[in-house]
């Protein structure tokens, strides 16, 4: 390192401990000042006061598993429990041996007290036993309800009764919680209790689901009273809770009525309770905090449109009901422009949204049987042009076609192209990040209303197919030069993502088009070559809005379908599946060609991949017919080849090589040629040609990486089929070559010839000498191999130093080969 440069790394790491020393003194002196304020230690040692009782400076710590305002409040429950648990049981054991007036005087007199009582123990300070106690008055006061119903009005409807008396307990219980502020069980204790009144009275008043819905919206409005105006930690907590369930039970009842209603009367009474809850939640968001008004605003939009839409309905079919919520969503969006608080505005933008989602929710399964439905196509290629498109469909998804859906479709897009509009124009709202989503969703739609028409109008086969094609020209155009890019406001984080929206709807187009061209012949041949036209020109014309993935795309996409193009023409001339290959062949030969003129060009890749992949395609074709195989391999390791010879593309070489060899080996097998020797030869002789040059090249190059492959290729199969021969031609030519291997490798230094020529050679004598030895093995006492092995081993043992002395020069002597 130049001393300038150590010197800056010096200064940089003193620089680090200076400032670690600084910090370290700063906590050093807040400690210091810590321990200084610190209180005084408890005294230890022998003059401790417990020194006598505990022993020398030991201090007594008497376990706590529970603080004592614990201890406090689980006696006090406990007490107020079984208090409780008493007196319902003398109201319902006892009772009765009682008079009336002993009766009254008894619990009336417990009443009292214990409702008095937590004045006086506010008083003096004792809150939470005041709780308990006010805890045990309120429940007295339920007992007191029941006896005064058992005894004074037992004629009376039970469930009318209930209804009053909960309404009276509540007021009792709130009146007595405002009066003892500090006590906090009576009031969350009357909110709880006034959830009933509206309820019960309800069902007094006669079993009906839009008086059962009118009571839970009258709940609902005294629970959000409450939670704007009440007070209390526990109230307010309890008043939103309660008020969204009665709320959003309200919401439901009224809108399925609604729904149910079979005219405009019928529909007209759920609606006004509708606009009665619409109303409630919308006075309650414009007086909610800014963060909380958001989804009453939103539940008011939903109860709007529910009664707008429920009164509306019956006057049009089935057909168009939805249309009906999705207009009444629109007008919704319309009405909500200024004079409301932004919070609100957000809300019931969201029901609206959420009106208008649904609506493009039902619209689109229309629009997936359109698009997927040419699949059935697949199984009757060419079996004649269908009359109308929706012959030509999946019969499976059996579906009523309706009208409404592209024009909900479109009414949904024209709201997405109006709210990216919206954004565009405030740049510093808060919207503005949904203009490139807003703008995307409106093309999809749009795309997904056209894609519909030609099915549900049933248009002619030959319109369809024309139609389709000219949607996924669009979408390419879209896609390649979008519209907005010439615009000043249209920044690239809007164009890049609708070009990239619009090449999806264009791909999705080609394929369902080409699908539902497999109808007919000439139908198959122009739509292919319209769309491989389609794509090739996009791939050319291709605009930088999206990116390097639309040139690429459509390039991979026009080779797709000129592959497709040169398939079904073969097939029309009537030509057989591996005569066919030598025509899809064209395509790789062409790519290969193409993508040698655009290297470096985005579309350079794509079209090599997928001319790769039409050429595996053309040897699937020709796996049927040997020598065709072989001779598409052997084009395909030309064109490999001739790849390969671009500096850049070096590595395709090694595949060109292994498909030659495939091609020599297929031919040899269609030739019923069962010699090993005549499928790997080649291979050797073109390795050791490429190992040759590559040790003329780098002489260091190890022999094992020069002809290593190349004589493993051959020696390995040979030897193993010398294994297995019982004649004596082949062991003789494969120990002349591994004798000739081996002498080579010793007088060139080669370590690569040397072991595998030795190895190769050593084995195959074996395989010869092994009949002899076995007959000799057989004629020799048993005793004698054991000894001999014996013998063995003490020889060797006796010159084991030596022999590891001779093992290691050895070694040495291959290490210095290469």
């Amino acid at each position: 390192m130049p001393p300038a440069e150590e010197l800056a790394v010096l200064d940089h790491e003193l620089g680090l401990l200076e400032a670690r020393r600084a910090q370290l003194l700063t906590r050093r002196a807040w400690l210091l000042s810590a321990v200084r304020q610190a209180p005084p230690a408890a005294p230890h040692g022998p003059f401790s006061p417990y020194a006598g009782a505990f022993g020398a400076g030991q201090v007594p710590r008497a376990p706590q598993d529970a603080s004592p305002r614990g201890a406090q409040n689980v006696l006090l429950a406990l007490g107020g429990v079984l208090l409780t648990v008493a007196a319902i049981a003398f109201t319902l054991v006892s009772w009765g041996h009682l008079g009336i007036g002993g009766r009254s005087a008894v619990l009336g007199a417990v009443t009292a007290l214990a409702l008095v009582a937590p004045v006086l123990l506010l008083r003096r300070g004792l809150v939470s036993t005041a709780e308990s106690v006010a805890a045990l008055g309120l429940a007295l006061t339920v007992l007191d309800a029941y006896a005064l119903h058992r005894v004074a009005l037992p004629g009376t409807d039970p469930l009318g009764y209930a209804a009053i008396g909960s309404a009276a307990l509540a007021a009792l219980w709130a009146a007595y919680g405002l009066g003892l502020g500090r006590l906090r069980v009576p009031l969350p204790a009357a909110l709880i209790t006034a959830q009933f009144p509206f309820l019960l009275w309800s069902l007094a008043a006669g079993p009906g689901p839009l008086s059962f819905a009118w009571a839970l919206s009258a709940t609902a409005a005294l629970d959000v009273a409450v939670a704007l105006w009440g007070t209390g930690r526990a109230v307010r907590p309890l008043a939103y809770a309660g008020a969204w369930l009665t709320g959003a039970g309200a919401l439901l009842g009224g809108g399925v009525l609604s729904l149910a209603a079979g005219g405009p009367a019928d529909a007209l009474r759920p609606g006004v309770l509708l606009v009665a809850v619409a109303a409630l939640a919308l006075s309650a968001a414009r007086r909610a905090p800014a963060p909380h008004a958001v989804a009453p605003s939103a539940a008011a939009g939903l109860a709007a449109l529910a009664a707008g839409g429920g009164v509306a309905r019956p006057a049009v079919t089935d057909t168009w009901a939805v249309p009906v919520y999705v207009l009444c969503a629109v007008a919704l969006l319309a009405v909500v422009r200024a004079g409301l608080p932004r919070p609100v505005t957000a809300g019931l933008a969201g029901a609206s949204g959420a009106v208008l989602a649904a609506g493009a929710l039902w619209a689109l399964p229309p629009v997936a049987i359109g698009l997927l439905g040419p699949a059935a196509q697949a199984e009757r290629v060419w079996s004649g042009a269908p009359a109308g498109v929706r012959e030509a469909l999946l019969s499976g998804l059996s579906r009523p076609w309706t009208a409404a859906a592209p024009l909900v479709l479109l009414t949904v897009a024209a709201v997405s192209v109006a709210a990216a509009a919206a954004a565009a124009r405030r740049p510093a709202a808060p919207g503005h990040t949904w203009r490139a989503p807003a703008a995307c969703a409106a093309l999809v739609l749009a795309w997904a209303a056209a894609h519909t028409v030609p099915a549900v109008r049933d248009f002619g086969y030959p319109a369809a197919v024309t139609l389709h094609l000219f949607l996924t020209a669009g979408s390419l155009a879209l896609a390649v030069r979008p519209v907005l890019a010439k615009a000043a406001t249209a920044p690239h984080a809007l164009r890049a993502p609708l070009a990239l929206t619009a090449l999806a709807c264009a791909l999705a187009s080609a394929l369902s088009v080409s699908l539902l061209s497999l109808a007919a012949q000439t139908a198959t041949l122009t739509v292919l070559g319209v769309l491989a036209a389609l794509f090739g020109a996009a791939a050319v014309t291709a605009a930088p809005s999206g990116g390097a993935v639309t040139p690429a795309v459509c390039a991979a996409a026009a080779v797709v379908y000129a592959t497709g193009l040169t398939g079904a023409t073969a097939a029309a001339l009537s030509l057989a599946p591996h005569q066919a290959a030598w025509a899809v062949l064209t395509v790789p030969a062409a790519t290969a060609a193409l993508a040698a003129r655009v290297r470096g060009h985005a579309t350079a890749l794509p079209l090599e991949v997928t001319g790769a992949a039409a050429a595996l395609l053309a040897a699937g074709l020709a796996a049927g017919h040997a020598p065709a195989l072989a001779s598409v391999l052997a084009l395909c390791g030309v064109i490999a080849a001739g790849t390969a010879v671009r500096a850049d593309r070096r590595p395709v070489g090694y595949a060109a090589l292994v498909l030659f060899v495939l091609a020599g080996w297929v031919r040899l097998a269609a030739s019923d040629v069962a010699v090993p020797e005549a499928y790997t030869l080649p291979v050797t002789v073109a390795a050791l040609a490429v190992g040759a040059l590559r040790r003329r090249r780098d002489p260091r190059a190890s022999s094992w990486t020069a002809y290593g492959p190349g004589l493993a290729a051959t020696l390995l199969p040979s030897l193993v089929a010398a294994w297995g021969d019982e004649h004596w031609l082949r062991p003789l030519l494969l120990g002349a070559a591994a004798l000739a291997v081996t002498l080579t490798g010793a007088g060139r230094r080669l370590q690569a010839l040397l072991v595998l020529g030795s190895v190769v050679l050593a084995l195959d004598a074996l395989h010869e000498l092994a009949p002899y030895v076995a007959q000799v093995v057989g004629a020799l006492p048993r005793w004698l191999p054991p000894a001999l092995a014996g013998l063995l081993l003490l020889t060797v043992g006796a010159t084991y130093e030596q022999r590891l002395r001779d093992a290691r020069r050895l070694r040495e002597t291959l290490g210095r080969m290469r």
